[in-house]
């Protein structure tokens, strides 16, 4: 790994990446040179997911890279309609054959679908695939705090990581405290917030004076705030400027800034406790 790169520690005694790659949206048979690309430019993280329907192309690209197994950070995800302690773990299996590995580094489930009620089950599951050492880490994507409550209460173990939404517009200030009282690694998808904020002038000028993009400062507020980030490029010039974040730094003004543009009706993506999209 690159020394410019962050690692983030987990509660578990292992560590992690701070910045990877997301391949939401990235085609199979694209995947595989867009994953060797990230990796030759110095990304050790790579965040796929089932339903993404890419795990077989990012494992073909894992395997074309120069790169040894063990010095690369591989998560996937468990998706809606497998909850359940049987069924997790033959979607688990079924992950790892199409990735070409015999273990991932980190195992999330993907939403909790709490009006299906089986999110319980399938962490009880996820906590034996970790016990047996294929899934190094285990977290989950989209928690409230509500349901990150019910995996403590009911089995006394809380995920590493919370994959969650989260960029200037969308902060989840409250759901991040949970987060830091309980020693879960916050972890950002869409930190660029997609796209809508590529004119906002309280970034632009931040942009300016640190002579960076806008994509830039707002993955390094992300860095400094002690996120995970992962964001998507099948672009190489952008994985590259994606990439150089670590020789700069925002001030206490800059952070401040962008603080204040977070907004109430900010989220863009689906609310955790009514989405239940089984099927893509």
């Amino acid at each position: 790994m690159l020394s410019s790169q962050k690692t983030v520690s987990f509660h578990d005694g292992r560590s992690a990446p701070q910045l990877g790659m997301g391949v939401w949206q990235v085609e199979n048979d694209i995947a595989s040179s867009i994953v060797k690309t990230a990796i030759d430019i110095g990304y050790r993280s790579i965040d796929t997911a089932a339903i993404y329907g890419n795990e077989a192309g990012v494992g073909r690209g894992i395997a074309e890279s120069s790169v040894k197994r063990e010095e690369l950070f591989i998560a996937t995800k468990l998706w809606n309609d497998r909850h359940g302690h049987d069924s997790t773990k033959v979607a688990f299996e079924e992950s790892l054959e199409k990735l070409g590995l015999d273990y991932v580094d980190l195992y999330l489930i993907h939403w909790p679908v709490p009006k299906v009620g089986l999110f319980v089950d399938a962490w009880e599951c996820m906590i034996q695939l970790r016990d047996e050492g294929r899934a190094k880490s285990i977290g989950v994507c989209n928690f409230n705090v509500n349901h990150l409550e019910q995996l403590l209460d009911q089995t006394g173990v809380l995920p590493v990581v919370n994959q969650i939404e989260l960029h200037p517009q969308f902060q989840q200030a409250e759901l991040r405290e949970f987060h830091a009282e309980h020693d879960i690694v916050t972890e950002a998808w869409s930190p660029l917030g997609r796209g809508r904020l590529w004119d906002d002038p309280t970034l632009n000028d931040i942009a300016r004076k640190r002579q960076r993009s806008v994509a830039q400062v707002m993955l390094r507020w992300h860095i400094q705030l002690g996120n995970m980030v992962i964001p998507k490029s099948v672009t190489p010039s952008r994985l590259e400027e994606n990439w150089r974040i670590f020789d700069f730094t925002l001030n206490d003004d800059d952070m401040a800034a962008i603080a204040r543009l977070d907004r109430p009706d900010g989220r863009d993506g689906p609310d955790p406790e009514l989405f239940r999209l089984l099927k893509a």
